[in-house]
This record gives structure tokens, sequence and C-alpha cells, in this order.
């Protein structure tokens, strides 16, 4: 019997294919890379045109006896290394390491783990596609050459450990502008005036409320409370009167099936996933998970992705369930299909179930909750891309008031369509409940009840949190869908930037280094030609462009910058801020450090005293348990919680923010949940459920 090998990056990938092939069949794992540049040494010859030296990764020779032993034994092999750059690259990697003919059709891909795709993509090998191979070099080589060189002379002048990156060092950036943009702004004020009326022939006296729109047929807005007053005392003896009433309908289209950056958006609104979490979900759903008397099994699609597009037999399972599940006015006449961002490669479909009729509730038994949360976000988001529109009354009434004009809109949802199954909380205009306002004829008076004038200040741009960088990434054109979660890891590991609750801010690590960056990089750190080499290596992989071509213009630039930096940047001393804390091992002030996870506290007398301690931020509550000061905490992965001064003595713990108020129903301490509504203080035991509503004043339980 032929024997024939698959090798393939996981072995949860392995265990999912395995059952798909006979036994004829042997699928081993590869455990991802087994070959890259050194990690001791840059790894590329600049002078022989930026050539790479690969090595084994080490900790892999066990792996790769074992793959030589069955590719030793094997008829045919296949790649099945993921359909992606990275992916055929690997694929590259295992022809030298196993000396498989590279000449030969060996590689195979697919964009689901199912039977019919893997059978399929045996029956069709093809051959390796150099341009893919050549354009993940090319990046994998510019990175090196930027990261290898650069980190050094941080290191030199400013302090040993930090690092640059071509797309990090950008993503840092874009933080530290936002940062820079916050601290210079001033907020103007400015005034709202809602009334309170009712229709004079209600005898239900239904109220509504109504803002002020314009004055002369001009869109106004108040500057202060003067020019309230003023314009209260104008209308103090005016007449109002609904002047026209306009009524239509508004469709709200279904929103597209998910791409790699839409779908860490909304894990990260929806579920408060953080980008790494979400792919790392993702990869699991992908490569396979123990469904009960199943087996393993691939839930969703290949998950790096820029593609809107979908099968033909995905719309068509799509239908039968929306179908019959909804009824047929809940799938449109014409299957919806959606443009991909200008620029997408559009290699793969979007992300979508690759079993539709696995439902979120039939797997609830064999997912992890986490899992779960993904796979029905994931699911109800495909259904509701093949649904048809939500569809809303809405009516506008424009109210006279001498010169002065207001204006009230109600809506009220005459079809559910897509919402059926998926609500987008990000649209600030989304809203499923129905604004009613009493049955109003042109012509008809109105009585004011009261004026309800409101003082506002102009806010400054919001902090970037990991949904809104992944898409001002995406909008700027920098990175790729492999990209954007390992490039915000790296600026968090790197503490160039925090988290603080669910905002990044930049350190004053990171805003050093950013500077430094500006000033003697400013190519490397400039939006547009970031964006332009992502396109260059498109072009590689379209093979329009030759990839040492690409480094060798690129290195003309940087060499200059680099002779430049090294010869202009002074020695930078971070002085230690000295702080008013005691050192009780040798009775020092201790000095204010920088690591890798923030500022701490430091011994200046190392390394003969090597006393250390967090520095420790107090918050308005005390511990349940003992009475003591609350402070903030960070985990080893740079997570801020709170717990109490006392620890160890006291272990009190809260990843929420405690609050000094006690729970009226139950006495239990309180806590701050940031929610994508704003936050909200809830009491800490789940079972009383209180919620203190701060915008009513009131509390409920």
């Amino acid at each position: 019997m032929t024997q024939k090998l698959v090798i393939v990056e996981s072995p949860t990938k392995a265990k999912t294919i395995k059952k798909f092939l006979g036994r004829n069949f042997k699928v081993e794992a590869s455990m991802g890379h087994i070959r890259d540049l050194p990690k001791s040494q840059l790894g590329v010859d600049i002078d022989n045109n930026f050539e790479p030296k690969y090595i084994t990764i080490r900790g892999k020779g066990e792996i790769l006896v074992k793959l030589r032993k069955a590719a030793k034994n094997a008829d045919e092999i296949y790649l099945a290394t993921d359909p992606d750059r990275e992916g055929e690259a690997i694929a590259w990697h295992l022809t030298h390491v196993l000396k498989i003919n590279g000449d030969s059709p060996c590689r195979i891909e697919f964009n689901e783990i199912t039977k019919q795709a893997v059978t399929n993509a045996i029956k069709n090998p093809r051959l390796l596609n150099q341009n893919l191979i050549d354009a993940q070099q090319a990046r994998r080589v510019l990175d090196r050459v930027v990261g290898y060189k650069i980190s050094p002379l941080l290191w030199r002048k400013v302090r040993k450990g930090l690092s640059a990156g071509r797309v990090q060092s950008v993503a840092t950036r874009i933080i530290c502008d936002r940062e820079n943009e916050i601290q210079a702004f001033r907020p103007e004020e400015y005034w709202t005036l809602k009334g309170v009326f009712y229709p004079d022939t209600d005898k239900k006296y239904h109220e509504f409320e109504a803002y002020l729109y314009g004055w002369k047929n001009e869109r106004i807005t108040p500057n202060n409370k003067e020019e309230i007053d003023q314009i209260l005392s104008r209308l103090d003896k005016v007449t109002f009167k609904v002047e026209r009433i306009q009524k239509g309908q508004r469709k709200r289209k279904a929103p597209a099936p998910f791409t790699t950056s839409t779908l860490q958006q909304d894990a990260a609104r929806k579920l408060g996933f953080s980008t790494k979490k979400t792919m790392m979900l993702a990869q699991q759903l992908y490569e396979g998970v123990d469904v009960k008397g199943e087996g393993s099994l691939a839930l969703i699609t290949y998950i790096r992705t820029d593609s809107t597009r979908v099968s033909v037999e995905a719309q068509n399972s799509a239908k039968k369930i929306i179908e019959s599940k909804f009824g047929r006015e809940y799938y449109p006449s014409i299957p919806n299909v959606y443009k991909s961002k200008k620029g997408a490669q559009d290699a793969h479909e979007a992300i979508r179930p690759t079993y539709i009729n696995k439902t979120p509730d039939e797997l609830k038994d064999s997912l992890k909750r986490d899992q779960l949360r993904l796979y029905r976000l994931i699911y109800d988001r495909f259904l509701a891309s093949q649904m048809t529109p939500a569809l809303y009354e809405v009516i506008t009434i424009h109210i006279n008031a001498d010169e002065y004009s207001f204006r009230t809109n109600g809506s009220r949802k005459i079809f559910p369509g897509y919402t059926a199954v998926y609500k987008e909380e990000n649209d600030e205009d989304n809203t499923d409940e129905d604004v009613n306002l009493p049955p109003l004829k042109e012509g008809q008076l109105i009585t004011l009840k009261e004026w309800k004038p409101e003082q506002h200040f102009t806010q400054p741009p919001p902090r970037y949190t990991e949904a809104s960088l992944v898409r001002a990434l995406e909008d700027m054109g920098i990175g790729r869908p492999s990209t954007y979660a390992p490039t915000i890891s790296t600026i968090l590991s790197r503490g160039y930037v925090e988290r603080d609750a669910k905002t990044l801010i930049p350190t004053e690590l990171g805003q050093i280094v950013n500077d430094l960056m500006m000033e003697y990089f400013p190519s490397i750190m400039d939006y547009k030609f970031t964006a332009e080499m992502e396109q260059k290596l498109d072009e590689v992989e379209d093979g329009n462009v030759a990839w040492r071509s690409i480094l060798q213009e690129f290195y003309k630039i940087f060499s200059q910058y680099m002779e430049n930096a090294e010869r202009s940047i002074e020695k930078i001393e971070l002085e230690d801020e000295v702080s008013d804390v005691i050192c009780e091992k040798c009775g020092s002030n201790m000095v204010i450090k920088i690591g890798r996870y923030g500022k701490f506290l430091a011994c200046p007398n190392f390394p003969d005293c090597r006393n250390t301690k967090p520095i420790l931020e107090e918050v308005d509550a005390v511990c349940p348990k003992c009475n003591g000061a609350i402070v903030v905490r960070k985990s080893k992965k740079g997570r801020k919680f709170y717990g109490c001064e006392n620890y160890p003595e006291c272990n009190f713990v809260s990843w929420d923010l405690p609050v000094k108020e006690k729970c009226p129903n139950c006495g239990s301490y309180m806590i701050e949940k940031i929610t994508s509504n704003g936050k909200k203080i809830v009491c800490s035991d789940k079972q009383c459920g209180y919620i203190y509503d701060s915008r009513r004043k009131t509390s409920k339980g």
C-alpha cells in the first residue's frame, strides 16, 4: 500500500484532518516554523544581496527527526500548512530540511478544514508559490534589519532591553500622537436646549421632548449661559406650533461577514477580548475542537483574511437555515455580496462557520465558555450578513417658535430583518428601542411644560482601545491581518504602551523612544511610507517586483539614517526620580525606575542593595476584608487589578475598580464596570444584581 504523508503546523489540525483520510495517510505536525533566522545575530548578509541565513530553530530537533523518518518512509508528501504567505514559507522551509523536491506538486491548501475541502486539495496538489515565499522573506528580512540595527543603538544610547520594529514603532507612534492630541486639547463650552411639550388636544398628556435647532433658518449652537438666557427670554411668550411633519422609511443593511480586523474589533467591543485572545480562540475553532459524538471538528474557516467574499455553497446553506427558522421574507431575492476594502488581498473567504447546521446552542456542551462566545459571534454575524435589511419608519417633526425652530425625531421598527440575529453595538445610530411621538398634525399648537438647558464641553479624541487601534492600522494600510495581534502584544510587552481599563496609553519610556525614532528615523515612522511598503510586499506576492530590490531601495535610506543617528544621538541619561520611601534594608531614599511593567521603587545602592518594591497607587475605597487601603497592582502579563495593601496577610483582589459606597441591598462592596455604554456602578455580588443608575440618580435591584 502506498504510504502518504501530510504535514501541517499543529497537532490539533493534524487530528482534525486525519479523520478525513484513509489508513494509508499519516498526518504529522511541524509545530509551526521549523527554520528561521538566528536570534543571536542579524542573520542577514547585507553585502551579499541580503542573503538570509536560516537555521533549525532551537528545540525543534526531535520534531525534525520524527518528520525526516516519516518523510523517508512516504511515497508521497503533501504540505498542508496555512493558506497564506507564512504558511507557504513554512512549506518551503520543510522542503529544504526534509529534502523534498520543491519542483514537484507537493503543496495543498484549503480555506476550511472539512472532508470535502481536504480531499479536493489532496486531488489537486500544486507547486510551491515562489512569489508568496519571496513576499514573506522580504517582510522577515526587512523586520530583522530594522529591529537588529536600531535596537542595539537604543541599548547604547538610552537603556538596555529596548527594541524598535518597522510596524511596532509606527503603532506606538499612533498611540503617542493621540495622547499628544489629548494633552493639547482645550475644551470649549456649548449648550443645548430641550423643551418638554405636550399637545393642546392630548387629554392623556403625552409628553415629548424637542431640541433647539435654529434661528431664522440657520443652525445655532449657544456657546454660554448668557446666550441661553437670552434665548429663553425671547421664548418666554411665543406660541409653539407644528410647522412640518416628515415621514419616511429607512433601511439598515446587514453587516458584512467578519474579516480578521472586524472580528478582533467586535470581539473586543462585545466580549471584552484582547486581540491576542481573539486570535488564540479563533485558531482553536479553525483547527478543530472535540465535539461530543463526532470527534475533532473544525468549526470556522481560515481566520487570517481581509476578504468579505463567501462561497456560493455557504450562501445556499445559510439560505436554508434562514428560510426555515425565520421565513422567506428574511432572505433577499438576490444574495448579499460585499465589497472588500481597497487594497484587500481577497485570497480567502470571510470568516464563517464551516458547518452552518452546527448552531452555538448545539455546541454549548462541547465548547469552553469563551470558545462558545466567539463561535456564537462568528455564527450570528455570518447568518445576519445573508439576511434582508432591517426596516424602520422614521418621523421628524419641525416646530415653529417665532424666529426659532425646534425638532424632534421618532422611529419604529417595521421589520427586524438581520437584527433578529445580530445587533451592531458600535453603531451610534443603532437602537432597537422604538421612539414614539404623539399623533400630531401640521399647524397644531403644542404647550411647553418646561425647559431643560444643559451645559456641555467639547471632548478630546478618545484614547485608542485594541479594537480602534486595529481599525486605525487597517484604515492606514499598515500591517496585514496576521500582524495586528502580534504588533499590539509586542508594544505592550516592551512596556511602550500600557492598558488602563480598555484604553491604551503610552508610557514615559514609549514617549522617549517614539520621540527618538521620529527625529532620527522619520521615514520608518511615516504612516504613508509604512503603508507603501506593505503595498510593495503585495507586489512581490503578485510577481511584479523582485523582493531583493525592495530591500536594496529601503536600505539606501535606512543606512543613512543609521549613520546619522550613531553620530548625532548623545547618551540619554534617564535620571531616577528620588522618592520619600526609605529602603528598609539600608536606609537610603528609594528611587523610581522604569521597568518592563512600568514604574517601580528600587534602592539607589544597587548592586550592594538589591531591594525593590512596587509603587502602590491607592484608590478611594477600603478593603472589604480588613479595612486596609485598596491599591493598584499589575499581573505578570501587565494587566491592572486591585488588591489590599496588607497582602499577603490579606488576599483581597478584584479585576474591577472597587468604590467606597456599599450596596444598599446586601451591604457588599460595589465595583465600577466599564461597558460599551460607559461606566456603571454595580454590586460585586452577582446574585444581588444591584445597579446604580447615575443618570436617574436612582437605584434598582
